[in-house]
């Protein structure tokens, strides 16, 4: 593989001269007051080095890569079959707030990545974990993959709380079904609170490394068994972008999952993973030029998982 640091700092020095174009998550009021030109890229081997680029030590709210992290930390101790019954491993082909495919598929949705789907994970660790201590395992998950203390943006979590009226319609959507099985009310709580996380990409790249080097952190501690990881990798790949996930595919190669806080990561397995965050978004709810970065930084190294 070609020089990754080099590779990087041209591919960052490209799309940070490019005219920014998207728009902001509005619909969530906080994020919609971020300055739209922060632009940063971390990126950490498996053998531990590492590469920072821009604002790469300032905090955002992670939002739906929090998924990732709350679907990891349930596959490390819940089985594959009582999981895998209340939730797909399909593309959905649609947004990824969508009530529509809900209702045809009698309360069970296409995967663990869409809103309804992390919904199900999420009622599954809190009926699994307690509301007291629900919200610290994930935390603590992300402290265990990264290193790194990390913190819930209180005002962003409240604000979410208070907007998020269509992921509630989907939890009593569900709750009909019989596909969720605590109070409603608590399990809103905790989603709007760990989509909230606060991280930077020098955070989410260092947490996001159990991923990329089967299952083990930069100390070596395996977190989660590689067989996991490999399925992980596998839906993050066809699912990790909504309704973007087969354009991503075809233009950058790797296994993401995005937030529309406009942070995006990207896992080469058994090479890197990568994250970027730009907060402008495109109609998918993916970052501008965290499709851009990724899309150059692959071809660039001419390597992708394909």
């Amino acid at each position: 593989m070609k020089d990754l640091k080099k590779a990087c700092q041209r591919v960052f020095d490209r799309v940070s001269k490019e005219k920014i174009r998207g728009e902001l998550a509005s619909y969530i009021p906080p994020l919609k007051k971020v300055d739209r030109n922060y632009f940063a890229v971390s990126l950490i081997t498996v053998e531990g080095e590492e590469f920072h680029f821009g604002d790469y030590q300032e905090r955002f709210s992670i939002q739906s890569i929090s998924k990732l992290f709350v679907l990891a930390k349930l596959m490390s101790f819940v089985k594959d079959k009582s999981l895998w019954k209340r939730v797909g491993r399909e593309p959905s082909g649609m947004a990824f707030n969508s009530l529509v495919q809900l209702e045809m598929e009698k309360g069970i949705p296409r995967n663990p990545f869409i809103n309804s789907g992390a919904l199900v994970t999420t009622d599954m660790l809190l009926t699994n974990l307690g509301k007291e201590r629900a919200l610290q395992n994930i935390l603590d998950f992300i402290f265990a993959s990264s290193g790194k203390h990390v913190r819930v943006n209180k005002e962003i979590a409240k604000a979410e709380q208070q907007t998020g009226f269509r992921n509630l319609s989907m939890a009593y959507l569900m709750k009909s079904f019989c596909n969720i099985e605590s109070e409603v009310s608590d399990l809103f709580e905790l989603y709007c609170n760990h989509c909230a996380i606060s991280m930077s990409t020098q955070d989410l790249a260092r947490a996001s490394l159990i991923f990329a080097n089967g299952g083990k952190n930069l100390k070596g501690d395996a977190i989660l068994l590689p067989r996991q990881v490999k399925r992980i990798n596998s839906i993050l790949q066809t699912c990790g972008a909504y309704d973007d996930a087969g354009e991503i595919a075809y233009r950058v190669g790797l296994p993401v999952k995005s937030g529309v806080g406009g942070g995006v990561l990207a896992i080469f397995p058994r090479r890197f993973a990568v994250t970027v965050w730009s907060p402008p978004l495109n109609e998918h709810g993916t970052s501008v030029k965290g499709m851009k970065f990724l899309e150059l930084l692959t071809t660039e190294l001419g390597e992708s998982v394909f």
